[in-house]
């Protein structure tokens, strides 16, 4: 009966295990995060009033980095974005960032948005028309596409380009770091460390060894016997 106690309760751990992991590992890859905003800021190609909002990765079998943002509860969608991500930008502790500067009084734009643990943020990808107000406001590059909506169609083939401050349209992986910085690998060590001793102590010493085995054993042998 103790046995099978013990069994039931390994298999319960088990399956218990299974399912937090199981969980854990669905939050980081979807980085499913809710944030509340004190005011209305904007997001590429809507404006999102003060309030609370779930972001999220969208399940998509194409490699784009596509965003999606919900109500608070999560249960109706509100707009779906593309992002990329950007190794270059420094996480301000903050889960998203805003662009420093504005025009007048219209509401922030949302630069990008950091889950917490990545290196990276999810940089956004405005409309190329706002994208270049944005550039030449914020003397920042920003992602951009050649169009002012995005449909399930688009969003998975539309270029993605970078605008400069300067108006100038250029390819993103010339100017954003969209993939991890390589780390050299260390130099290989081919020098030889110099001979200092001979191999004759260690032969002798494994000799011993395996004789004190060998008298060991004869002797548990002879008084089991």
């Amino acid at each position: 009966m103790k046995i099978v106690k013990a069994l039931f309760c390994l298999l319960a751990i088990t399956v218990f295990g299974a399912t937090v992991l199981s969980s854990a590992r669905a939050d980081t890859w979807d980085k499913k995060t809710v944030v509340t905003f004190s005011q209305a800021v904007e997001v590429p190609g809507k404006v999102l009033p003060a309030g609370t909002y779930t972001f999220q990765l969208l399940d998509s079998p194409s490699d784009r980095h596509i965003v999606q943002i919900f109500t608070a509860d999560g249960s109706h969608i509100i707009t779906t974005i593309l992002a990329i991500n950007n190794y270059r930008l420094e996480p301000t502790g903050d889960t998203v960032m805003k662009f420093s500067e504005r025009p007048g009084d219209s509401p922030e734009a949302l630069r990008a948005w950091f889950y917490p643990g990545d290196n990276f943020g999810q940089e956004f990808v405005y409309p190329k028309v706002r994208a270049i107000q944005l550039a030449q406001t914020t003397k920042v590059i920003v992602p951009a596409v050649a169009v002012d909506t995005l449909d399930d169609n688009t969003i998975k083939t539309v270029p993605i380009v970078a605008v400069t401050p300067d108006e100038k349209e250029v390819e993103v992986a010339t100017v954003i770091q969209t993939t991890p910085p390589v780390t050299p690998a260390p130099a290989a060590e081919t020098e030889e460390l110099p001979q200092t001793a001979s191999a004759m102590p260690l032969l002798a010493l494994l000799g011993a060894t395996f004789i004190g085995l060998a008298l060991g054993l004869k002797l548990v042998l002879k008084l089991a016997s």
